[in-house]
């Protein structure tokens, strides 16, 4: 056993993590999905109590608690909401800002920042999100609740990674990053439905505010102002400006998050000899030579702990702006913000009345339809086209059961499709109805991707071979 002149054991050297870009993008995925799948029980756990409590003796307290009005005063003016417009309005435009910077990051170091290999989740995205959109039309075209055609768009990405993670190694990675990427592509296009399709009435005068506000931070970005601080006040001015245009306030959030910079404050050069600096602190620390003697274990272990502070301190230089707020606001979104918005909107009564007019209804069978045959088929479709085009294929071995199995995780609507459903309608007791299909299709179309997912090992499945024709 080799030790260094104190008695003590070096510590083993770490496994590096591959060059810059790639390095950084597999960490954040892997830390991108370790949230994610945890946030899944937690997402599910406020579903649950959400329900419980709407079908309880304590419903009325229940949803007198959603009613009880907040208000933030400042000098004359007051804005003042209910606690469930506070979560929908506010706390999502958090979640949405968050989303903004996935999108951000993926377009520029991740998975959509090459056009090869973006084309397929966007191929993919765009097919699963037209094909349920025309579904529920053609059941609802001419009725009452014709506006509900965004509700089987989305794709609820906590869910759907958290059934991933479950089944482990029997799903290849790239099963794992497609899901990631279609998702995030699938946030992005039902951020520009709920800003074209679900706005209000617009006033002037706000729109013009938030647009200032946009280009002064677009300004400071430009300007190198690389501190998150330097955005806060402006972001929820531009929050409160769009929430008083019309334009639903959570479109704010990814305004905002396109113009965090997403470049290093500190230049690289620097950065590299901060580093080499902490590094070779460290090893001297390890091996001190003549000239620099450790006469003791405590100054031994005092050297290391200044080695590695001094490299903390470098790491964390190298951050970039949009890097540090999504990885600090994530678990913030995940454990917090979503799970009480589950707990507010998933809470709906279901007497048999309902539940037998929600399966039955051209509303409640347009959102069925469209998370449970539109999704998926839309999916694969859009994959298919894309491969079939010559604009992009699949890895070499994959097999289509993999991808319908994704296709089917993708029918996981929840969140984005309870979310879209409000703002679709609002007061209207046909609320109750689209919340329980919604319920009863994510939950059809979660066990469906896990049966069809689960048998396949990656050895077995999406390893070995030549790759399919798309009729496999």
């Amino acid at each position: 056993m080799h030790t260094n002149s104190a008695g003590q054991r070096p510590d083993p050297p770490r496994r590096p993590h591959g060059r810059s870009v790639v390095g950084r993008t597999t960490r954040a995925l892997r830390a991108f999905l370790r949230a994610e799948a945890s946030g899944g029980v937690v997402l599910l756990a406020a579903t649950i109590l959400g329900l419980a409590l709407a079908n309880s003796p304590a419903r009325d307290a229940y949803h007198h608690l959603q009613e009880v009005p907040l208000g933030i005063r400042l000098g004359t003016a007051t804005l003042s909401m209910s606690v469930e417009h506070w979560i929908n309005d506010g706390l999502m435009a958090l979640f949405f800002f968050v989303v903004g910077l996935e999108i951000k990051r993926e377009l520029l170091v991740g998975e959509l920042a090459s056009p090869g290999r973006a084309l397929l989740p966007v191929a993919a995205a765009v097919g699963g999100a037209l094909l349920p959109a025309l579904l529920f039309i053609a059941l609802n075209a001419g009725g009452p609740h014709a506006d509900g055609w965004g509700i089987p768009m989305a794709t609820d990405i906590a869910f759907a990674v958290g059934i991933l993670t479950v089944l482990g190694s029997r799903v290849p990675d790239w099963v794992r990053t497609f899901v990631v990427a279609l998702a995030i592509v699938d946030d992005l296009i039902a951020v520009l439905v709920i800003a074209i399709f679900y706005t209000g009435d617009l006033a002037v005068r706000p729109l013009l505010l938030a647009g200032g506000l946009l280009v002064l931070m677009g300004a400071l970005n430009l300007l190198g102002a690389r501190r998150p601080a330097w955005y806060v006040i402006p972001g929820v001015a531009l929050w409160a400006a769009i929430l008083a245009s019309g334009v639903h306030a959570t479109v704010a959030g990814v305004a905002v998050a396109a113009m965090i910079p997403a470049r290093s404050p500190t230049p690289p050069d620097y950065i590299l000899e901060r580093l080499r600096r902490a590094i070779d602190l460290y090893a001297s620390s390890l091996s001190p030579g003549a000239d620099r003697p450790v006469t003791s274990h405590d100054e031994a272990t005092d050297a290391r702990e200044a080695a590695l502070e001094e490299l903390e301190r470098a790491t964390g230089r190298w951050e970039t702006p949009l890097f540090r707020l999504e990885h600090r606001l994530l678990p913030w979104t995940t454990y917090l913000v979503l799970p009480l918005f589950a707990f507010v909107n998933a809470g709906v009564a279901i007497p048999p009345d309902a539940l037998r007019e929600a399966v039955t209804s051209p509303l409640g069978l347009g959102i069925a339809a469209g998370l449970l045959v539109g999704k998926p088929l839309g999916i694969v479709g859009g994959t298919w086209i894309a491969i079939r085009l010559g604009a992009s294929g699949l890895p070499a071995g994959a097999r289509w059961r993999s991808v319908w199995g994704a296709a089917l995780l993708g029918g996981i609507g929840f969140t984005m499709s309870l979310f879209i459903a409000a703002l679709a309608f609002g007061g209207d007791p046909a609320l109750d109805r689209a919340k329980i299909a919604i319920l009863g299709a994510s939950t059809l179309a979660a066990v469906a991707g896990w049966l069809a997912l689960r048998p396949a090992g990656p050895a077995a499945s999406d390893v070995a071979g030549p790759a399919p024709s798309p009729e496999a």
